[in-house]
């Protein structure tokens, strides 16, 4: 459904750039006057008022969707249960609900399961149904909000550059709001860590093995367990495995680079230093995640075939 609609939003907004861009010509023409903008402006202008709100009302519909369909659902479900159920219940009740509706489940269907499917489906019907008819409106009432507008005394140019400013804005107070939260997640998520290990046994601890933190009871451990719990998360081997792995990386990316720089700055022609600068600024642009991705999955498997071929466990 959303792939349709951003179809359809890209069609419209090529098209009323094409239509923006022809109606200042012809009201250039028939005026005799010189427009404000460049006729493209005027054709980014009405294109931008013909996307960006259809847009934002995709983007707006598709995350409260499966919200407010999950809170009616799970009201319909507490009004149907005899008794109260707990959150943990309704989110179960709910996932079966879902994956039957998809036609994923596999276990006992229940009554209120096979109801609630039912209903699930009937919302998301009207649901896109409805976001369609929205989204179809915002595109008409706007391009033509914008077709009438433009005229000799519209400056198209400050307007598209007034839309563009306001979403790079917005995309940096995104940006801020997320590593914000981000940093107040880790930094809450510390704390309660803290609570429960002592930080001279994290930071000093010989022993990684959080699978010892899993106890049945943790507010009634034995003192095995508390001895468990208290080595369970020594860091000193993951600092001592990064360091390692930071120093035989550095032994293969110094001399490379280094001589890299070296040749390209000394030794290359025009030609091998204009097609070779690109690429080694891009291959650092790269996050060093995806390099150890790809060799997780590629590199790996290849010098683990090659040690079991000699005989060597790798």
């Amino acid at each position: 459904m959303n792939s349709i609609l951003l179809t359809s939003l890209v069609l419209f907004g090529i098209s009323s750039f094409f239509f923006g861009k022809s109606r200042i010509k012809k009201i250039a023409t028939s005026g005799s006057f010189r427009p404000k903008a460049l006729p493209h402006f005027y054709g980014y202008y009405q294109a931008l008022w013909c996307a960006l709100p259809a847009f934002l009302i995709l983007i707006l519909w598709t995350i409260l969707e499966p919200i407010v369909v999950k809170n009616l659902i799970e009201n319909k479900l507490q009004l149907s249960s005899i008794n109260e159920l707990t959150k943990n219940e309704l989110n179960l009740i709910y996932s079966q609900i879902v994956s039957l509706a998809q036609g994923n489940f596999s276990g006992q269907v229940t009554e209120a399961i096979k109801s609630g499917a039912l209903t699930y489906k009937n919302l998301l019907s009207i649901s896109h149904g409805a976001k369609a008819v929205l989204f179809f409106c915002a595109i008409i009432a706007t391009s033509l909000f914008a077709y009438n507008k433009i005229n000799k005394n519209v400056h198209a140019r400050d307007g598209v550059e007034k839309i563009f400013t306001t979403v790079l804005f917005l995309s940096s107070v995104a940006a801020i709001l997320t590593t914000a939260g981000i940093i107040f997640s880790l930094l809450f998520e510390t704390i309660q860590f803290f609570t429960k290990i002592n930080p001279l046994d994290f930071f000093f601890g010989l022993g990684w093995s959080p699978q010892k933190a899993f106890v049945s009871d943790p507010t009634n451990l034995t003192p095995q367990e508390a001895k468990d719990l208290a080595e369970a998360f020594g860091a000193v081997p993951l600092f001592a495995g990064t360091a390692f792995i930071a120093f035989i990386a550095m032994c293969v990316a110094v001399p490379v680079g280094l001589f890299s720089g070296i040749y390209l700055a000394e030794y290359a022609n025009y030609r091998q230093r204009k097609w070779g600068k690109p690429i080694i600024e891009i291959l650092a642009g790269v996050p060093t995640v995806v390099y150890g991705f790809f060799a997780a999955l590629t590199v790996g498997p290849f010098f683990r075939v090659i040690g079991e071929s000699l005989g060597l466990e790798v």
